[in-house]
């Protein structure tokens, strides 16, 4: 494939770039700096993602690896189309070097498949693997035909590690073993929902039993099918992949026709204390993934800060709470500062791509090397997994504190409670 980056390069070799005005030569003088692009939902339903955003950048820009670089960003608008042409910006006109992007598949997904289009290395996060990988893939239903990827590289947890989490959180209760899923018409949804690859085989090796309604649409304004399953199927745990508004409604809907699960343990849509906080007494004891928190034994290889030290500083400058997020979009930049620097040329991709395949790294989140541990053979090339635990949101005076409450896949990773049933 001819791509534009490719294009400058054959003519810089031949000393013909210079001739055609409408493409500018990429920028290889001494000095200059190396340009990252980063692609979050600054608006939208998927704004919680990206709040740390100014703040990790600013620090990261004032460290002494940031001196070197210059971070383009752009604003997804929680659109994968609106992701997808802002990449493409981003690659044409900002002419990157390296893309940086996290925040769900519905963000992920499209930059890196922009990205590996166009020949333009990608390092990509907050995603589960599966919906990364397989929903880039043409022919998302067919293993066979799945391939790896040249400049795409992803690093996060898999469904797998959510069976094993959300699974030990809810043996810690007295239940009947049966889960009603939430799965939405989108990349995640489809991913968790799919009964080969999805949640069901793994809860049931766990013991435990799949209720799926089947698909609705994001920001549904009612979940009363799903509701009336879960009900008739004497459901006692809720769990699936929610956007906030979407979990907002459900909650709401759910209380108010009688459906009093024992646990109720979703992703996406709670992990922000504001997004509990807005649920009032009916978030007290919600539950869900942990990716990253306050109490996570690591530290940046940036700025030396625990993730302690990273959480309260973020705290001091806005004034809010910290979420998880704050960790993996430190990390991106923390990444991109290791691999540029073992490379000699920042505009070389296929260096550029090979320097991130290579990467060994301590970081904020742990360990980051894409040495195909715990991966099956076809990802084993582009995904390097990250530790999760599992954690309650507990009421206090002024707001909530989320608990971890289950470290038995990554022990590490301090718990500082039991899980409890929902009131």
């Amino acid at each position: 494939m001819i791509t534009r980056r490719n294009f400058l390069k054959a003519c810089a070799a031949t000393g013909a770039a210079l001739a055609v005005p409408a493409l500018a030569a990429p920028a290889i003088a001494q000095g200059a700096k190396i340009k990252l692009g980063y692609v979050s939902p600054q608006t939208g339903p998927l704004a919680g993602f990206s709040e740390s955003d100014a703040f990790n950048i600013k620090a990261f820009l004032a460290s002494d690896a940031g001196k070197n670089f210059e971070v383009l960003v752009k604003d997804s608008q929680s659109n994968p189309n609106r992701a997808a042409e802002v990449a493409k910006e981003l690659i044409v006109d900002g002419e990157i070097d390296l893309m940086l992007v996290g925040s769900t598949p519905e963000n992920t997904n499209p930059v890196a498949t922009t990205c590996e289009a166009e020949g333009v290395p990608v390092v990509s996060t907050m995603a589960p693997w599966q919906p990364w990988f397989i929903g880039q893939q043409g022919n998302p239903g067919d293993p066979a035909s799945w391939k790896p990827f040249n400049y795409a590289f992803h690093y996060f947890w898999g469904l797998e590690d959510i069976i094993a989490t959300y699974t030990s959180m809810w043996k810690q209760l007295a239940t009947n073993g049966k889960v009603g899923g939430l799965f939405p018409n989108d990349a995640d949804g489809n991913a968790w929902g799919d009964p080969k690859n999805g949640l069901k085989p793994g809860l049931e090796a766990a013991g435990f039993s799949l209720v799926d309604p089947g698909r609705y649409q994001n920001l549904t304004d009612d979940f009363t099918a799903q509701i009336n399953a879960f009900k008739s199927d004497g459901v006692e745990i809720v769990t699936g992949v929610v956007i906030p508004p979407d979990f907002t409604t459900f909650w709401n809907q759910a209380r108010q026709q009688g459906l009093k699960p024992k646990a109720v343990t979703v992703a996406k849509a709670i992990l922000f204390p504001q997004s509990v906080e807005t649920l009032g007494d009916a978030g007290n004891n919600l539950s869900s993934e942990v990716w990253w928190s306050a109490s996570h034994p690591f530290k940046s290889s940036v700025t030396g800060q625990s993730s302690a030290e990273l959480a309260a500083a973020f705290e001091a400058e806005t004034k809010r709470p910290w979420t998880q997020p704050i960790g993996f979009v430190h990390s991106l930049f923390e990444v991109a500062a290791n691999v540029m620097g073992r490379v000699s040329d920042p505009t070389d991709a296929d260096a550029v791509a090979a320097a991130i395949a290579a990467t060994d790294m301590s970081t904020i989140v742990g360990k980051v090397v894409w040495d195909g541990k715990g991966v099956p053979p076809f990802a084993a090339k582009n995904v390097c997994k990250t530790p999760l635990v599992g954690g309650q949101w507990r009421k206090k005076e002024g707001g909530f504190d989320l608990v971890i409450v289950d470290n038995s896949n990554a022990p590490e990773i301090p718990a500082a409670g039991k899980m409890e049933p929902l009131s």
